[in-house]
């Protein structure tokens, strides 16, 4: 584990707590390795709105596609709405929404140094027409020896935010969801089927 990741070597406050003014942004905490990206590279690049469209791939070979929307950004957050994607591309159920903030979002990428391996990666992502990106690759392990299923994450650094594929074990296999598209121009009026 780093020494700015534990905290030493960092001025103490008054509390013995380590002072992390001026420390890196990317660090939120003791043990934990630097995110990707800070909360303000997550608000520049939200812009004022962004809609992110995701390939989801379960283990028993089922596919589908969700959305991630954002809007009413400002400095502290945005209203995120999620929905399923129908085979005609409306809307497949109940859209969620709720308001989040950039922090939040950070702290999401926030592994713990004991249990995660941090390596740089490039990751092609011809489907959905992101191209080859240069990746921040966090594998994350669960459990204990050799059993322990990692989970994987790449972080496209040209794309601060969510990671632009991302494995989750689960007990049938590996759900994989992909970012196929990324649009920053404000958000649309939602699909609706027909």
């Amino acid at each position: 584990m780093s020494d700015e990741a534990s905290g030493a070597g960092l001025a103490r406050d008054a509390a013995g707590e380590p002072d992390r003014a001026g420390a890196d942004p990317h660090v939120l905490g003791p043990g934990l390795l630097p995110t990707p990206f800070t909360a303000e590279e997550i608000r520049a690049a939200a812009g004022t709105g962004k809609t992110i469209r995701l390939l989801v791939e379960l283990p028993g070979g089922e596919r589908f596609e969700r959305v991630n929307r954002f809007s009413d950004c400002d400095a502290e957050g945005a209203t995120l709405e999620q929905w399923r994607l129908d085979a005609a591309g409306a809307v497949d159920g109940v859209v969620t929404t709720e308001r989040v903030t950039w922090r939040e979002l950070q702290e999401h990428a926030a592994f713990p140094a004991e249990h995660t391996r941090r390596t740089s990666a490039t990751l092609a992502l011809d489907d959905g027409g992101l191209g080859t990106l240069d990746c921040l690759h966090y594998e994350a392990r669960h459990g204990d020896g050799d059993a322990s299923q990692p989970s994987r994450f790449w972080f496209a650094l040209d794309h601060p935010g969510m990671p632009v594929r991302y494995e989750i074990p689960t007990p049938s296999g590996v759900m994989r969801t992909t970012v196929v598209a990324v649009e920053r121009d404000a958000p649309e009026a939602l699909p609706v089927a027909e």
